[in-house]
């Protein structure tokens, strides 16, 4: 594959937070609203879905077993939503290379800004990043010491100066931006980082995905046959394969999950480490 493809049409009604899972071969990914955890198997082409009883923003292995979640109300038998559950709720995350969960939150309002970005390890729930509207594209670089998230519908990437030993954010910098005035309205949803460092950003509405490399320069931009991607994520075995999941629009195009073979590698995901804590 030298451009994307689908390769699951799962119909999601918004696909979100692929993950690699490399033990077993298959990508794990959600869909939001439609409120399932689905499991893909790129060998045999097969599916396999768990329905969730409420909207569902991200998830990631543990390393114990089972998962992580980032549901409406909490982090999924580990901590509570610090916001307004009714106009809030956990959206896209990453892991450091410690296997502390770097997450953030949605305000539905879309007027507040009162979203965050939050760090959740064995001391609790700690915020890090606040006065955000939509809190996404949470990605590290390959030492881990720069950690990348956007504010989506202010149209924004940012990188921080990030302390793994600590968890600690310093700081905060634009790493790029995009046209709000552009035609498309393409802005900056979920993301993944390659082993060379750089950030590739999915364009929710922007029907592409967005390379960068560490700074913060566009390199390329690689096109998807439907309007709203949400996140990359790479997986298989050399980790050279980008897929992408994608939310419908109004017609119901779009949904499904999309693969690209690339020529540089991803950086593996990190599991959480859930040892320390009580469910």
């Amino acid at each position: 594959m030298s451009r994307f493809e689908l390769v699951c049409p799962v119909a999601c009604r918004l696909g979100e937070c692929p993950v690699w899972l490399a033990d077993v071969a298959e990508l794990a990914f959600v869909d939001v609203a439609g409120r399932r955890l689905h499991r893909f198997s790129p060998s045999s082409g097969t599916l396999a879905s768990v329905e969730i009883e409420e909207d569902i923003g991200f998830v990631a292995p543990a390393r114990t077993g089972g998962f992580v979640a980032g549901l409406r109300t909490g982090i999924w038998l580990l901590a509570h939503n610090p916001g307004d559950a009714h106009t809030m709720r956990f959206n896209d995350g990453g892991i450091d290379s410690r296997g502390r969960l770097l997450i953030g939150t949605i305000d539905e309002s879309r007027r507040h800004g009162r979203a965050g970005l939050y760090r959740l390890d064995v001391s609790g729930l700690t915020p890090v990043a606040c006065g955000l509207m939509t809190s996404n594209g949470v990605a590290f670089a390959p030492d881990g010491r720069t950690l990348y998230h956007s504010d989506t519908p202010r149209f924004v990437i940012y990188g921080c100066d990030y302390r793994p030993e600590s968890g600690e954010v310093g700081r905060r910098r634009v790493f790029a931006r995009l046209d709000p005035e552009a035609a498309d309205r393409g802005r900056p949803d979920g993301a993944a980082v390659d082993q060379a460092g750089d950030y590739w950003c999915a364009l929710y509405e922007g029907s592409r995905v967005n390379r960068y490399d560490a700074g913060g320069n566009l390199v390329a931009e690689y096109p998807l046959p439907v309007r709203s991607p949400t996140m990359p994520a790479f997986g298989d075995d050399d980790l050279r394969t980008l897929y992408v999941t994608t939310a419908q629009a109004a017609d119901g195009s779009g949904g499904g999950l999309y693969a690209m073979r690339v020529a540089t590698p991803g950086l593996a995901h990190q599991p959480f480490e859930d040892e320390g804590y009580q469910s």
